[in-house]
């Protein structure tokens, strides 16, 4: 086990200690948000020494360096409630949208559901320090963390939540492949859990990026919506880990809550890349949203009928949709019904 490796499970200990952290689930979304702001601040440095004009989103006093970096800083009940009230209360609210300050929206999107679980301050003191010995400025780090990424998701797998958030690895490979994006193509998940197709399709369309201005059409070519708030909390921290500097284009919200009618051309995609939630149903009123031959409340029929609709002419996709084939193509014509075979 690598020395990260070893630091992710002592913080698992830890919280295992802690009486309002109950079950993997929650030790998850508790590593995860704090790992989010300890990323975030990492990358912030690099930042602050690449543009002179940089300025954070969030409020000094806010910020990692400042009230978590010291392993003899704030501890106890003051930390308690600086996390409860004063961090928490700031990041949930912060002010702007994904044009005008995408760095905030892309903090509050991750906060806006997000809890602190741990009732004891000692102890959230001493994950803190642990997550502190981790420098994810180091190129060796951060790949090993990429690796260790993987495995928490896994871990997830075993918390009961697997067909929602976790599709594996060489599934996901493959249908990138199958599918194969080129620069310039706008890639989209609907139902993007956390990550797996998008860092897939980011690995793909890098190998194509030979200067600056190709490696911005990246930037803003990855898309996707999560319903859920931890493998939306997830996803944007695993696309941050794999270059995508604001992952803005994440959104969190439910992408089949938007009636068909109000697709534009501009919103129209490339190529979809996806593993639907299978076996649920919608809220009622969802349906009203899409055409009244396709109303349905199953989960991967809607879903499998907003990809067709939001495809391009000559688009492509490939989803994972049980007992269909995993690879499907738009028909030339765009108004022509596609068959899933």
């Amino acid at each position: 086990m690598s020395n990260l490796a070893s630091s992710i499970k002592s913080i698992q200990d830890v919280m295992r200690q802690d009486s309002g952290v109950d079950g993997d689930a929650q030790r998850i979304s508790q590593l995860t948000w704090l790992l989010f702001l300890k990323v975030f601040d990492a990358l912030e440095e690099e930042l602050e020494l690449t543009r002179d004009s940089y300025t954070s989103p969030i409020p000094e006093p806010l910020r990692w360096r400042n009230w978590a970096a010291d392993a003899e800083g704030i501890t106890g009940d003051t930390l308690l409630n600086f996390v409860n009230n004063d961090l928490f209360g700031a990041l949930k609210t912060l002010s702007g949208d994904a044009q005008r300050n995408p760095r905030g929206y892309v903090v509050r999107g991750v906060f806006e559901d997000a809890y602190n679980y741990m009732k004891s301050g000692h102890l959230l003191r001493q994950v803190i320090n642990k997550i502190n010995a981790i420098d994810f400025n180091r190129q060796s780090e951060r790949h090993q963390f990429n690796d260790l990424y993987e495995k928490i998701l896994k871990d997830l797998q075993s918390a009961g939540n697997a067909g929602e958030f976790y599709t594996p690895r060489a599934v996901t490979q493959f249908m990138v492949d199958m599918v194969n994006p080129q620069l310039g193509e706008k890639v989209l998940d609907p139902a993007t859990g956390t990550g797996g197709f998008l860092v897939c399709a980011i690995e793909h369309l890098r190998k194509q990026v030979q200067n600056t201005s190709q490696e911005a059409v990246l930037q803003t070519s990855i898309t996707g919506v999560e319903k859920k708030q931890l493998p939306h909390m997830l996803c944007v921290t695993n696309l941050m880990l794999h270059g995508i500097e604001v992952p803005s284009l994440i959104l969190h919200g439910n992408t089949l809550a938007r009636p068909l009618r109000e697709v534009t051309q501009a919103d129209r995609v490339d190529v979809v890349l996806t593993n639907p939630p299978f076996g649920g149903v919608e809220e009622p009123g969802i349906e009203q949203g899409f055409p009244s031959d396709v109303r349905t409340k199953e989960t991967a029929d809607l879903f499998l009928v907003l990809i067709k609709h939001i495809l391009k002419a000559h688009g492509r996709a490939a989803l994972v949709l049980a007992r269909r084939h995993p690879v499907w193509r738009r028909r030339q014509n765009p108004h022509q019904r596609a068959a899933a075979e």
